[in-house]
């Protein structure tokens, strides 16, 4: 049994070490809930139903704002591990003990905080369009700092960020456009610019290496599935490799012509490959 979908599940709030969090849950009754954590300035309302409803139709799915972002409270931290630390807040406050966990860009950066200091509640593991810290930063798009910085993001900036420059990516990123403004009613409102601050924040943190390059990933031990587009210009593509070779349980999925937002080009796909990882009893199978 399913319950509500990406449209219409309702916002709901839950109260965590004085932070009021906005969220939704939607999609099947039983299974380990997958709590999707999304790109640099995103809310709920940023995602693709069509992956989101995909995923849904196997196992809860919640969707989170983190503190200062959307309709949730509080003060936007300025690292992966103060984001991290807020994620452990509001699973406690939901009485979850395990999640699959899904990370896109910045997502991915505070899903990695997350799994080294708290490994215990993540079972499963997916990290998209994103990297390491102190990640390479050649294939950085020459406009990326300035476009990912407009005050309003428009079809055109997220074409130029998220997809690659064929006709076909393109095509594919308009028609994402439309799917992604389907949810008329209880909209979660964007993230100020105080928030975009902290965000902004944490990216030039995770851009500074702590000890060892790359190292700590190796001492994550959750399967991990790792996921790109061929041409990411947002966080380039080099990163996933190395994600994959540093995380001892990984596999890599590169997707062809496409760039930062690959799940959303290919989201029929992508979905394919997310359940069999997570619904399998063996993870790569």
């Amino acid at each position: 049994m399913t319950t509500h979908a990406h449209a219409t599940a309702p916002t709901q709030y839950i109260e965590a070490e004085g932070v009021r969090y906005a969220y939704r849950r939607f999609g099947a009754e039983t299974g380990v809930p997958l709590l999707m954590l999304p790109h640099f300035r995103a809310g709920m309302d940023h995602w693709d139903p069509l992956v989101t409803n995909g995923l849904a139709a196997n196992r809860p799915v919640i969707l989170f704002d983190n503190a200062g972002i959307g309709a949730s409270g509080g003060e936007t931290p300025e690292s992966a591990e103060g984001f991290a630390e807020n994620v452990v807040s509001f699973l406690t406050a939901m009485d979850l003990a395990e999640i699959d966990l899904l990370g896109f860009s910045v997502g991915g950066y505070v899903s990695q905080a997350l799994v080294l200091a708290r490994p215990d509640l993540v079972r499963r593991l997916i990290l998209v369009g994103t990297k390491p810290r102190a990640g390479e930063m050649e294939g950085l798009g020459e406009r990326v700092p300035e476009v990912a910085n407009h005050e309003v993001l428009t079809e055109d900036d997220y074409l130029y960020l998220f997809f690659s420059p064929s006709e076909a990516s393109r095509a594919a990123g308009r028609e994402f456009w439309k799917r992604r403004h389907a949810r008329t009613q209880d909209v979660d409102p964007e993230s100020g610019s105080d928030s975009v601050r902290g965000q902004n924040a944490l990216r030039a943190d995770w851009n500074t290496a702590r000890g060892e390059r790359f190292e700590e990933l190796r001492a994550i031990s959750q399967p991990t599935l790792v996921v790109n587009g061929n041409n990411d210009i947002m966080v380039p593509t080099i990163n996933s490799w190395i994600l994959s070779q540093y995380i001892p349980n990984s596999q890599l999925i590169i997707f062809p012509d496409a760039g930062h937002a690959s799940l959303f080009q290919y989201p029929e796909l992508f979905c394919f490959y997310a359940a069999r990882f997570l619904d399998g009893e063996v993870p790569f199978s």
